[in-house]
């Protein structure tokens, strides 16, 4: 029986050389041989199996001073029924789509929160689940995201961990009618930026650093832009062990 810790490895070398889960069995073998150790790498079947269920450790660095965070969401094309289907039928078939969701740390530009969904989830409902997973004593002080979570339920997640929201209202947006603090102050932001113009405000509030959050989708997008496991647990694991890589990697500089 090989430890989680094993084929967390083996899962991370996956991602970060972009191997089948049958050349990974092949390259882990061979680093063995060379080290004169007398073990056995994991076989396909089992790297198959335990990638559904392995809980998957990212490691990262607290932040010194309390949390500046960026979201944001892309989408990654899985391989499977899916993407046959497009080539049996043509390029007219709908593809497929999974949505990632992360948040990173200004300070640190690791991956602190991250949410594999299907394509119909739409990232304000997604906004409380990447807060609940930074840990209650970590303090917040500010969540920077597009307009598309400029909704009550987001504006109150982010007040209720004592944070500051830095969300652009809409293009169409109206003041809300309700007198909660987190309401009051959109109508606030609606308000100045009317006043002040959108450019103003988002240079004035610093809102332009979220394009650090597009630079780490870019970079997850390196690792490979499509997912190659076809049960949803297992894509959602083949995604954290990529974060897992480029966690360790942006802390080693």
């Amino acid at each position: 029986t090989y430890s989680d810790a094993a084929i967390q490895c083996c899962l991370m070398i996956k991602s970060l050389f972009r191997l089948s889960l049958r050349m990974v069995t092949g390259f882990v073998q061979s680093l063995i041989k060379l080290c004169g150790l007398n073990w056995t790498a994991p076989d396909y079947s089992t790297l198959c199996r335990r990638q559904k269920y392995i809980d998957i450790a990212i490691s990262y660095q607290k932040s010194s001073y309390g949390l500046h965070l960026l979201m944001d969401s892309t989408g990654l094309k899985f391989l499977g029924e899916g993407e046959w289907k497009r080539k049996k039928h043509g390029l007219g078939y709908r593809r497929q789509w999974r949505k990632l969701h992360i948040a990173i740390d200004v300070e640190t530009f690791q991956i602190r929160a991250i949410q594999l969904t299907t394509n119909n989830i739409s990232d304000s409902q997604v906004l409380g689940d990447l807060l609940d997973q930074i840990p209650q004593d970590e303090q917040i002080d500010s969540v920077y995201t597009d307009g598309a979570y400029d909704t009550k339920q987001c504006r109150q997640a982010i007040a209720d961990r004592q944070a500051h929201a830095v969300i652009p209202p809409r293009k169409n947006a109206k003041p809300w009618k309700d007198k909660k603090r987190s309401s009051l102050e959109r109508n606030e932001l609606l308000q100045t930026v009317k006043r002040l113009g959108r450019t103003l405000w988002k240079k004035w509030s610093g809102y332009h650093r979220r394009s650090l959050v597009e630079t780490k989708m870019h970079c997850i997008k390196l690792l490979g832009d499509k997912l190659s496991a076809r049960s949803f647990d297992s894509q959602v694991n083949e995604v954290h062990a990529r974060v897992a890589v480029l966690n360790r990697f942006t802390e080693l500089g």
